[in-house]
This record gives structure tokens, C-alpha cells and sequence, in this order.
């Protein structure tokens, strides 16, 4: 196995943890165990950017073009509740 599917092997697998602390957040009334929770994701997350950089400079790991102006407007609005089936919580 190469170094980029390695590297890009274990993005997609830090991602993939990262969709469970949400669940786990959500889901957990102990407040020091869902701190903890929280402590474990910002931990994921920041390894998951630096790694994310890391492949970046490599060339293993090609970046979207920048948003415009318009394409952040959008997304804010549709966020909002600015768009057709959008459901606000209240």
C-alpha cells in the first residue's frame, strides 16, 4: 500500500468517526461524559486537519475550488430557512 491510500485511508476513517461523536453528543445526558465526547472530537478534528494539510502539500488531496460570494450567500439562506423543505427547529 501506498503512502497517499494510507494517508487518505485513515481521512476517511477520522471522518467517519467524527458523524459518530455527533451521535454520541447528542444522545449522552451524562454531562462529563459527554464533555469528554466533545474533548475526543475537537481532538479527531484537529488531527484530521492537520493531516488534511499534510496531504494537501503532498498532492494527495485535491482541494475544491474557493466559494464566490454568491455560493456563500446560498448556502447561508438555504441554512436559514431560506429554501423549500428546509425544517427549523424551534
Amino acid at each position: 500500500m501506498q503512502e497517499k491510500d494510507m494517508v487518505l485511508d485513515v481521512l476517511g476513517g477520522v471522518k467517519s468517526s467524527l458523524s459518530h461523536y455527533a451521535t454520541f453528543i447528542s444522545e449522552t445526558a451524562n454531562p462529563t461524559l459527554r464533555q469528554t465526547f466533545q474533548k475526543m472530537r475537537d481532538g479527531d478534528e484537529k488531527f484530521q486537519y492537520d493531516l488534511y494539510k499534510i496531504a494537501e502539500q503532498k498532492g494527495y488531496y485535491a482541494t475544491s475550488p474557493s466559494a464566490t460570494q454568491q455560493d456563500m450567500s446560498t448556502v447561508k439562506s438555504a441554512l436559514s430557512g431560506g429554501s423549500p423543505g428546509h425544517m427549523a427547529m424551534h
